[in-house]
């Protein structure tokens, strides 16, 4: 057999928050094990991991034993240490998550529940002690989570890059347009400029391209990303918001609702909202991507979504066409508010992983391929809990590849 002139060990494909950190565990928990990761953009964190409102998630959220909880958890307390080691910029401010029908009490006390479950912090506020931490805010009731935090994520990414000792080829030169798997090799992958770069092992961290990207290795995800896009405007008035103040989530749906967050630059994100994207990287309307908006819509499960959730659906596209309407939403919360008060800013987009039959994925999902490890739904809080995820796939690459070693 003729021998194999492999460029790396792993090639991880994705050079967003959980691929670099998959590229910073890889080195420290196998030394000498060489890493070539692929972006297509020119720099890190170009989608979800730069485009989020850098919120440190406490956990409270998930369920019990779930990887969310587990990582979440885990992975703040690591994220804020990290950011502290490495000088970036966090701050540890934590939030309430606030009722303000009668309708949301018994979810509120549920999440009481939830957070003491996941070992997390829980103190109840009634409306004056709402007054003590947020002037500004008017709730029936409301919890307060000390351990929730924001940091930069970009600059968290950008030192996870350059730590991690990886290869690290961003542009034409990342943008993955083969893969050819050989199970007794390894990857092939063809890249834009024409370049091929083999490994023994590929992870794929592609985020909102990560189903795409398993089909190409020849795995079938089960899956299909249904992107949707997140708007947030930001206060003209900052000082309303002392930090981070949520609604009650509604269990039904992964997405927490519109939201107030202070982050580390002073500036007061609101939002986002959660309206279907017509592209991948449709971070706005105008954004119209024909073959992925073919796919999205040839995908069983999306028209599953769309019959089961419409009220909901219905209410974010009118808060998306209607800043009025997005204004009452946020004076909920902050009756201090008005339309006047909101500045547009830039939105992100949330990869969604759907089941056939309509299913939201809610946990992270993460599967394997014949020397292939696929992150197949890792969004929020998947930049919190990004260094245990990098660290439970770099497991599972690295046996993959002495399985590899052993079978070729």
């Amino acid at each position: 057999m003729k021998k194999v002139a492999y460029d790396c060990d792993v090639l991880v494909i994705g050079g967003g928050i959980v691929g670099l950190a998959t590229a910073y565990a890889l080195t420290r928990a196998a030394p000498g094990t060489s890493v070539t990761v692929l972006e297509k953009e020119t720099g890190p964190a170009r989608h979800q991991t730069g485009r989020n409102s850098g919120v440190i998630h406490s956990g409270i959220y998930y369920a019990p034993g779930s990887l969310k909880a587990r990582y979440a958890v885990r992975g703040g307390a690591e994220m804020i240490k990290f950011c502290a080691e490495y000088g970036i910029a966090h701050e540890v401010t934590g939030k309430l998550i606030v009722a303000t029908d009668r309708a949301e009490l018994p979810r509120l006390h549920a999440l009481v529940q939830r957070g003491r479950e996941n070992g997390i912090p829980v103190r109840e506020l009634g409306p004056a002690q709402i007054a003590e931490y947020e002037p500004e805010v008017r709730g029936l009731a409301a919890i307060h989570v000390g351990t929730t935090g924001v940091c930069d994520y970009g600059a968290v990414a950008e030192h996870l890059a350059a730590a991690s000792g990886a290869d690290i080829r961003y542009g034409a030169g990342g943008r993955v347009v083969r893969v050819d798997r050989r199970p007794s090799l390894g990857v092939a992958v063809r890249t834009a400029d024409g370049a091929v770069v083999r490994g023994k092992v590929l992870v794929n961290c592609a985020g909102l391209h990560c189903d795409e990207v398993a089909r190409l290795t020849g795995d079938d995800p089960g899956m299909r990303i249904v992107p949707f896009r997140g708007e947030y405007f930001e206060l003209a008035r900052p000082e309303l918001v002392r930090g981070l103040v949520y609604p009650v989530p509604d269990p039904a749906f992964p997405f927490l609702g519109v939201h107030l967050t202070r982050g580390i630059d002073g500036g007061v994100h609101v939002g986002p909202n959660a309206v279907p994207a017509l592209a991948r990287e449709g971070y706005t309307w105008s954004a119209v991507h024909p073959r992925e908006l073919a796919g999205t819509l040839g995908w069983p499960g999306s028209w599953h979504i769309a019959r089961r959730h419409w009220r909901y659906g219905a209410g974010e596209l009118r808060r998306s066409a209607s800043k009025g309407a997005f204004t009452e939403a946020v004076r909920r919360l902050l009756p201090a508010i008005d339309s006047e008060g909101l500045v547009p800013a830039p939105a992100g987009v949330r990869a969604q992983a759907v089941l056939r039959d309509g299913t939201l994925v809610d946990d992270f999902l993460i599967r394997e391929g014949p020397r292939a490890v696929h992150v197949l739904n890792a969004p929020s809080p998947a930049a919190t809990a990004s260094l245990p995820i990098g660290r439970e796939v770099a497991r599972r690459a690295i046996g993959a590849l002495r399985a590899g070693s052993q079978g070729g």
